[in-house]
């Protein structure tokens, strides 16, 4: 299960004909209550799409209360982003439509209570009638079963092969979760749209605290490619129906547990790739240092190719390593040790074990940089560059 998963949730997952291809393409994600508590996390690229600005500003109370949110329409096949004016006026329409539909499901929604995610291709306005007609059948396909769930997490998908969806069942209360995105992984998010859902008993600024914590470690340490989406957006929802507050602390460790889990998810569908590359850096004289260095070494091309070969040339990794500034992350060159899938291979400035050793063919790669200057430490992940990569993206919207 999963954003079905925690009580007071339905969801689902239709064909509206928003797609060429006829596959699902419109989700629907309702919260119950009692409580309508929202959050969010967004792209920080300054080209952001429709559904963003609208979904900032519900969240900030321009349209109602803040930190507040009764459900939240998804749409893949267009983005709706760089459509000027008709792009906007179509996401708010959505959320009007979604409104009406559901105060005569349940009084009280009202357009302001509605959150709107769209992803697909830049530059194509939304099919509206097909939307329109879609989300009135979608409110009639609303269920919370778990059918129901996957069929929202399958509707949000563009290039993804499989849907992401996972779920945490704590202490008298749940958390679970659906995201989608396997290109454009960068730098601040992936190319994501998420919704978490739980039925925890918290207030709007504890889960908007919780979420950007989590979203700031897990999803926001992904790199596939270099590119950042316009579309990025992480929801939190909760229902508050079990009726268990958890402290601050556990329900913010649940929430990055989650956004952690259903982050390797993405990494592991990445497009075209065959293996997944986990770049941690240790002994860095803090957190930010270290993540600034491992995202460094994430951006490398040769490197990414080099696993795609399945060559453990930890050259690629030194020469990466060495273009972080040295005010963003201090350290001497001379006092770095490399390993890669355990094998030392690159050892205070020198060679280490026979990089022959190294065993390249399992799917994940992991590769340890220990700067040696402190004690903090982070992980980055992403992904080897291949021909399928290549292939996706020189194809994707003919």
């Amino acid at each position: 299960m999963s954003v079905t998963a925690a009580a007071g949730f339905r969801a689902a997952g239709i064909n509206a004909g928003l797609k060429e291809s006829g596959r699902p393409d419109l989700a629907l994600v309702v919260n119950d209550g009692p409580l309508d508590v929202a959050a969010g996390v967004f792209t920080t690229n300054r080209v952001a799409a429709a559904p963003v600005h609208w979904c900032r500003s519900v969240l900030a109370g321009e349209h109602g209360s803040p930190g507040a949110a009764r459900a939240v329409i998804l749409n893949s096949g267009s983005a709706n982003a760089c459509t000027g004016p008709q792009g906007a006026a179509d996401t708010a329409a959505t959320a009007a439509r979604v409104a009406e539909l559901l105060a005569h499901d349940r009084p009280g929604p009202q357009p302001g209570s509605v959150l709107v995610c769209s992803t697909g291709v830049i530059g194509v306005p939304l099919d509206m009638p097909n939307l329109l007609t879609g989300a009135a059948a979608a409110v009639r396909a609303l269920a919370d079963t778990p059918d129901a769930g996957h069929a929202a997490a399958t509707a949000i998908m563009t290039t993804d092969t499989v849907s992401k969806e996972d779920t945490l069942h704590l202490d008298g209360w749940t958390i679970g979760g659906m995201i989608k995105g396997v290109g454009m992984l960068a730098p601040g998010m992936a190319t994501m749209l998420c919704v978490i859902t739980t039925d925890a008993v918290v207030d709007a600024g504890t889960a908007h605290s919780a979420l950007s914590r989590a979203a700031a470690r897990t999803v926001g340490r992904i790199n596939s490619d270099g590119c950042m989406s316009t579309n990025d957006t992480v929801l939190l929802l909760a229902s508050g129906a079990s009726g268990k507050t958890p402290a601050p602390e556990d329900f913010g460790a649940a929430v990055q547990e989650l956004l952690g889990r259903l982050g390797r998810r993405l990494v592991a569908d990445a497009e075209g790739a065959t293996h997944d590359i986990a770049i941690t850096v240790t002994g860095a004289i803090t957190e930010a240092a270290a993540e600034a260095a491992a995202r460094t070494v994430s951006a490398s091309n040769l490197l990414k190719c080099a696993v795609a070969g399945e060559d453990p040339n930890w050259g690629r990794v030194i020469s990466q390593l060495g273009t972080v500034p040295e005010a963003v992350c201090p350290f001497d060159p001379d006092a770095v040790d490399v390993a890669i899938n355990g094998v030392t291979v690159y050892r205070h400035g020198a060679l280490g074990e026979d990089r022959s050793t190294v065993d390249m063919t399992p799917r994940e790669t992991r590769i340890d940089i220990a700067l040696n200057a402190g004690d903090a430490a982070a992980t980055v992940w992403t992904n080897d560059l291949t021909h399928g990569y290549v292939t996706i993206n020189a194809d994707y919207t003919t």
